[in-house]
């Protein structure tokens, strides 16, 4: 039996590059799949790229419906969890691969355009995974997968909105993990490296890389987080290539700080203290807050 053998999975972002390259392989598992993604382009025939991925599925002998709301409109969140349910009863899996970029220098952006990307990768993201949610936790089982992306662990200069909207997405996974884990909801984010439409604006990618980093070879770490059997939840992992690499947000040891003043000088050399101490990493904010509470009263 294929790995995902009638189960249904949610995938937003599903017409172009790693998103169609998800829904394709999820498909190719035995997923039954609803195809999101906007028409901003059409053929001859008034297809979009949805309907486009979703041909290659049934060409293939697998299950898919077209959805075509923009994720940063509520009302496709509804949409998307109605047409799963009306077409196939359930939702076993939600994947949020929709997103934009608006590259510029933060001095030269504007709010108009930060908003725009805030709008559809952090909201549209939780919108999508909120519906899902909500459903699988009715079900008491669920498998949430969001995308989001190394500027958002790092940052990335001329993409700054669209690298606070992936630091917001990973957050918001790491949250929403720790809720859903008690109703058998796990979700996990996804740290991709891929050539797509996205990636290859701009400067492009490396040219020594460009073979490499193809949306495809990501795709299997999606399959394996969907999977019923996976017990995996709140992982941060970085995927390309054929490799992938577990992230972490880390805290490292605590330095005493004088009450009185302390100077630019004295911060650095406390600073290089503390990154010379232990690393600790947390499933969640109070645990944190916790242990540093703890360590400062000892």
């Amino acid at each position: 039996m294929r790995q995902l053998e009638g189960q249904v999975v949610v995938i937003t972002g599903g017409g172009r590059g790693l998103g169609r390259a998800f829904a394709l392989h999820l498909a190719a598992q035995g997923a039954r799949v609803v195809v999101n993604n906007r028409n901003r382009v059409v053929d001859e025939h008034g297809l979009g790229p949805a309907d486009h991925v979703v041909e290659e599925i049934r060409a293939a002998g697998g299950e898919a419906v077209a959805e075509h709301g923009d994720v940063a409109d509520p009302a496709t969140a509804r949409d998307l969890v109605e047409l799963a349910l009306a077409t196939w009863g359930r939702i076993d899996a939600c994947v949020t691969s929709a997103a934009v970029s608006a590259p510029a220098m933060f001095h030269k952006s504007t709010p108009e355009a930060f908003e725009a990307v805030i709008r559809t990768n952090v909201l549209g993201t939780a919108q999508i995974a909120m519906a899902c949610s909500a459903v699988m936790r009715e079900q008491r089982h669920g498998r949430i997968v969001l995308v989001a992306s190394t500027a958002g662990l790092h940052g990335e200069p001329t993409v700054s909105a669209y690298a606070a909207s992936k630091g917001a997405v990973i957050a918001l996974g790491k949250s929403i993990a720790v809720e859903g884990a008690p109703r058998g909801v796990f979700t996990n984010v996804l740290l991709p490296y891929a050539l797509t439409q996205m990636t290859d604006s701009g400067q492009g990618m490396e040219p020594a890389y460009r073979d490499l980093m193809d949306a495809e070879a990501v795709a299997p770490v999606v399959a394996a987080l969907c999977d019923r059997r996976s017990a995996l939840n709140g992982e941060v992992i970085v995927a390309a290539g054929g490799g992938l690499r577990a992230a972490d947000s880390v805290e490292w040891g605590s330095a005493p700080v004088p009450r009185d003043t302390l100077d630019p000088a004295e911060l650095a050399e406390l600073l290089d203290r503390s990154r010379k101490g232990p690393a600790h990493s947390y499933t969640n904010a109070k645990d944190g807050f916790l242990d540093f509470a703890e360590e400062m009263t000892r």
